[in-house]
């Protein structure tokens, strides 16, 4: 008889993990894209730099990559996106606003396997944590809005449950 690998995840345990190291690769991202901001470096640079933080070791890497490579590549257009949703130009936005707008922009935009509500959330505890005291409020309306332009068909199968 075989015992169980105490180190093997049970059940649930693998989808609560991979949702860690989700959490943990948007946080690194936001980061990410708040330093890109600020200082210009490129995508590679900043890659390197994130490689050696311990946070970056519990993240899931590939959607690290993934999730920054594209909110870079694709930054013109996601901020003309979340410019149709917003009330101020995308100027006038606090750094980390626009980092969290980013990365919830490319996931809803290019993650249809991520639930909106994920991303939603996502975005206002990453806002919670190192954003301005009620910038979470912005965040929440205005990737809500967002999802229910974007995602529409998504949108409604949830409400009609």
């Amino acid at each position: 008889m075989s015992q169980a690998d105490p180190n093997k995840p049970r059940g649930g345990a693998s989808r609560v993990n991979v949702s860690r190291a989700r959490s943990q690769a948007r946080r690194c991202v936001m980061q990410a894209l708040y330093q890109w901001q600020l200082t210009g470096q490129t995508y590679s640079e900043i890659l390197a730099q994130f490689i050696e933080r311990d946070e970056y070791q519990t993240a899931d890497k590939s959607y690290f990559s993934e999730l920054l490579n594209g909110a870079i590549e694709h930054q013109p257009t996601l901020a003309a996106q979340v410019g149709e949703f917003a009330d101020r130009p995308w100027e006038q936005l606090d750094p980390i606003e626009r980092a969290v707008l980013l990365l919830g922009m490319y996931e809803l935009l290019h993650r249809l396997d991520v639930p909106y509500r994920v991303i939603v959330n996502e975005g206002v505890e990453l806002t919670k944590q190192f954003g301005a005291t009620d910038g979470y409020k912005y965040i929440n309306a205005l990737l809500d809005r967002a999802a229910r332009a974007l995602r529409a068909t998504e949108c409604a199968q949830r409400s009609s449950r």
